[in-house]
C-alpha cells in the first residue's frame, strides 16, 4: 500500500489495482498500464483540486474476490467519503454480482477510469456483458471440443493437440464475433471507426477470443465472420 498526504481537497480518491499472477506484479507492466489509465482519468476527467487517499495492490486472480487489499480499499473509500477509483471494472472482479453489491453499497461510489462518463447502470450493464461473453466463449469452446471428439478426432498427442487448438480457436472467434456483434454491427452502421469500435469494447473491459485488447483489425476480423 502507498498512501499520499496532502492537503484538504474536495475530490478524494482510493485507487485499488489488481494483477492476476506474481509475473505480472514484478514485471510492473500489468500496474503500469493501470497506473497510465488512472493517470489520463486524473488529469482530463476529475473533479479539481482532488486528493488521492490512498493505493492499494493485489496480485490475485479477479475470480478470487476474497482479496485482502481490495478491502482495505473499500474500508477507506467508505470511511473518507472517498471514490474508489479502478482502471478497468474487471480490476474489481470478473463476477457481475460481486460488482452489482459494490455498486448497491450506499456509502461506496465506484469510479472506472477507462469509462469515465459511465454512471452506475451502464457499468453494470458493461460487467454483464462482459460476465456473458466469458462463459459464451467457455461453453463454445467445450462443445468444439466435443464434436471433434464424436467425429473421432483423436485429443492426445502433438499433431492432434494442434488441431484441437485451432478448432477451438476457430470456435471460439465465431462466438467471440456473435457476443460483441449488438455493438460493433450499430457503431459501423452509424460511422464509427474500427478504432472507436475498439476503443468502446476495451472500455467495457470485453476482450477477444486470446484474453487480449481489441485492436482496429481484430474489430475487421469480426466484422468478416458476422458478414460471412
Amino acid at each position: 500500500m502507498t498512501i499520499l498526504k496532502g492537503p484538504d481537497m474536495t475530490r478524494k480518491y482510493v485507487i485499488y489495482r489488481r494483477v492476476s499472477t506474481p509475473s505480472q506484479g514484478e514485471s510492473g507492466l500489468g500496474l503500469e498500464a493501470q497506473d497510465r489509465d488512472i493517470a489520463l482519468f486524473l488529469d482530463n476527467y476529475s473533479d479539481t483540486p482532488f486528493e488521492v487517499l490512498a493505493t492499494f495492490t493485489d496480485v490475485l486472480s479477479g475470480k478470487n474476490d476474497a482479496r485482502a487489499e481490495l478491502q482495505k480499499a473499500i474500508t477507506l473509500a467508505r470511511s473518507e467519503g472517498a471514490e474508489l477509483l479502478v482502471a478497468k471494472l474487471d480490476r474489481l472482479s470478473r463476477k457481475v454480482s460481486f460488482i452489482a453489491a459494490l455498486m448497491d453499497d450506499p456509502a461506496l461510489k465506484i469510479r472506472v477510469a477507462s469509462m469515465p462518463n459511465a454512471d452506475a447502470f451502464q457499468l453494470h450493464i458493461y460487467a454483464a456483458l462482459a460476465e456473458q461473453e466469458r462463459s459464451f466463449i467457455s461453453l463454445r469452446t467445450k462443445q468444439a471440443l466435443a464434436a471433434a471428439k464424436a467425429r473421432g478426432v483423436q485429443l492426445g498427442g502433438l499433431r492432434d493437440a494442434t488441431m484441437k487448438r485451432n478448432e477451438a480457436a476457430r470456435e471460439a472467434a465465431d462466438a467471440a464475433a456473435q457476443r460483441v456483434a449488438q455493438i460493433i454491427i450499430p457503431m459501423r452502421d452509424s460511422g464509427a471507426t474500427l478504432a472507436r469500435i475498439a476503443d468502446a469494447l476495451n472500455a467495457a473491459a470485453i476482450t477477444t477470443p486470446r484474453g487480449k485488447s481489441w485492436a482496429p483489425m481484430s474489430v475487421s476480423n469480426a466484422l468478416k465472420r458476422l458478414a460471412a
